[in-house]
Formats: C-alpha cells, structure tokens, sequence
C-alpha cells in the first residue's frame, strides 16, 4: 500500500513539473522590431568599377622657338598657374622671338593688303568704264589675294607664339620652366581638361547584353566621397564579344557639374537594368532561408507569423516581393533570428 501511495506521488510531481515547464514556455516573449509594408519604388543594378576622364582633354606643345613666359592670370596680380580655370582662347604662356617677329613683318604685309586691296578696286572701276584690259584686272585681283594671303600667314605665324586654352577648362598640368628661358618647338606648355561631364569605358560579360542599351542610366561613386552620386548614361555598346574574355565593351558619360570627381578616380559603376516604380520591397537581410525556401515573419495578433516568400527584382539593400506579403503587414525587421511559427512576441522601437 505504501508502495502504490509513493508511486502515485512521484507521478503527481513528474505532471507538475512538466505543467510549470509548459507554463514557463507559454510565457516566453521574443521583443521584435517591425515596419509596414508599403509599396515603393525599386532598381536593379548590374554594377562594375572603371576609371573616369576628363570629356576634354588638350596636351598644349609650342609650335616654335621662343623665350618663355607665364600669362598673368586676368583677376589677380599673379602668373597662371596649375589648377585655375580657364576660359577659351585665353592666353597661357607667351614665346617672345625678335627675330621671327621681324622676319614676319606683319606692319609691311598689312600695308601691303591695303594697298593691294585700293587697287583691285580701282581696276574694277576703270575695267567697267572700258579704260583697262581684262588682263591688268585680273593681274590685279590676284596681287590683292597673295596680299591677303600673305598678311593672314603672318598673322598665324605670330600667333603660334602666344599659347592659348582650347576651350574652357582647368590647368591640370604646367611644367616648370625658368622666365626667359629659350624653348624649342614641341616642348609641353600645359595641359588643359574640361571634366564637367566623365567618361569612362567598361566591360561587361556577355550575358549582360541583352539588358545593355544606349540612354540607360548609371549611377557612379567613388570611395573617398561616399555620400555623392553621380548621374551619367550608356553612350555606345559594341555588339561583339571579346573572344579572349568574353565580355563586351561600352563607353559612359557622367555628368560632374560641380566637378567632386576627378579624371583619374577609380570608382563603382550601377547600372540601371531593372525598375518598377510601385511594388512590395523590403530589406534584404530580413529574408532567411529554411527548407529550400525564402521566409521571413509578420506579426499578427502578438504572435510571429513565418511566411514563404516569392521575389523578383533585388539590389545590394532591397527585395521586391511578388508573392507572400502584403501592404500594410507588419514585417519583423530586427529579432527575427530565433523566431518560430506562432512565437509570442513583443514589438520594441
């Protein structure tokens, strides 16, 4: 009887002790932190890195010998120097030569335009009132054209002694030489770029041709500027593959209005192939995959909900879902790692 008496006691603390333990598990709340689902706009991107230059570039040589010497800059009392800007035709760098502006005489060959010129037009006058030939009007005419001619020679040739911006743009480049020094023809003055708009040339494998097309958009940074994007377009795609890497070529144009990049900056390119303007996005490391599939959990009712998931387009942050959420569902954002079906949850901010 004493027997049956502790055994029965034993079984009544064994079923206390599994209540209490079901009791304890009941009451376990997971804090969670959630967002609403709304519709919102998404991109996908195909992304790759390139070096950007300038969209203008000139290499500035002297065309002759001459003595060398700075333009001064045209708002302050100082020589150009490397870094300023500069607007097109400016002058850069003078090279003095007495000698080669004597030879070119341009007073005399001016003179003798206009006196070429007088002329001409006196033998039209007098050829139309029949008192010269044909002969000494055409005579005259071709003096008055070797005259031009020989004055616009003159005028380029002292030209070439002045060294000017091609168009506007920034000096990146001036080699040092000492006033008054004696260059020689082809010796490098300057370098001028204008890098308000970038280019730069990609290659892409050659799966991704089907989505590459003229006018797509690109977004462009670089590493030391973070928080700046830059905006450009597809300008050309070559329609082969390269045999030995398998990838084809495209160029790019960036616009650089306020000219945070340089030329020369090695930076990560995006590339626009996919956009929907309105659709179901959520945050990409929400998503957890468990028996083959994507799941992530709502909250509904206090308790955490698991929902298989179908997605469409993505990008580094973002998952467009197609199937499985809806608008206005509570997504469980943070706390979802331990989750289960139906776990009692709690939401925190």
């Amino acid at each position: 009887m004493k027997y049956r008496i502790y055994l029965l006691l034993v079984f009544l603390l064994i079923v206390a002790c599994s209540n209490d333990r079901d009791d304890l598990g009941s009451d376990v709340v997971v804090p969670v932190s959630i967002m609403e689902i709304h519709a919102k706009p998404i991109q996908q991107f195909f992304s790759t890195t390139a070096t950007v230059n300038a969209h203008k570039e000139a290499r500035l040589v002297a065309e002759t010998v001459g003595y060398y010497r700075l333009a001064q800059h045209p708002e302050e009392s100082r020589p150009i120097a490397m870094g300023d800007t500069i607007r097109a035709g400016q002058p850069i760098a003078y090279l003095d030569n007495p000698e080669l502006e004597s030879s070119i005489k341009i007073e005399s060959q001016k003179l003798n335009l206009d006196i070429s010129k007088r002329e001409f037009v006196k033998q039209q006058s007098l050829f139309e009132k029949g008192g010269v030939t044909e002969r000494e009007l055409r005579n005259a005419e071709r003096a008055y054209i070797d005259a031009k001619y020989a004055y616009e020679n003159a005028k380029l040739q002292l030209e070439k002694m002045i060294v000017r911006a091609p168009f506007d743009g920034i000096i990146v480049d001036l080699p040092y030489y000492t006033p008054g020094t004696k260059v020689t023809a082809n010796s490098p003055i300057a370098t001028v770029m204008d890098y308000r708009t970038l280019v730069a040339e990609i290659n892409l494998p050659q799966k991704e041709l089907p989505h590459i097309a003229t006018r797509q958009k690109v977004s462009v940074t670089n590493y030391t500027l973070p928080t700046d994007t830059l905006w450009g377009v597809i300008d050309q795609v070559s329609p082969a593959i390269d045999p030995d890497s398998r990838t084809f070529k495209a160029t790019l144009s960036i616009d650089n209005p306020h000219l945070l990049m340089r030329p020369g900056m090695f930076v990560n390119v995006n590339i626009i192939v996919a956009r929907k303007d309105s659709a179901i996005v959520i945050p990409r490391d929400v998503m957890l995959y468990r028996r083959g599939s994507k799941r992530v959990f709502v909250v509904e009712k206090g308790a955490a909900i698991e929902r298989r998931i179908e997605t469409g387009i993505e990008n580094r942050d973002e998952v467009e879902v197609t199937n499985g959420l809806n608008e206005n569902e509570r997504l469980v954002v943070k706390g979802f790692e331990t989750l289960r079906h139906r776990t009692r949850v709690k939401i925190v901010r």
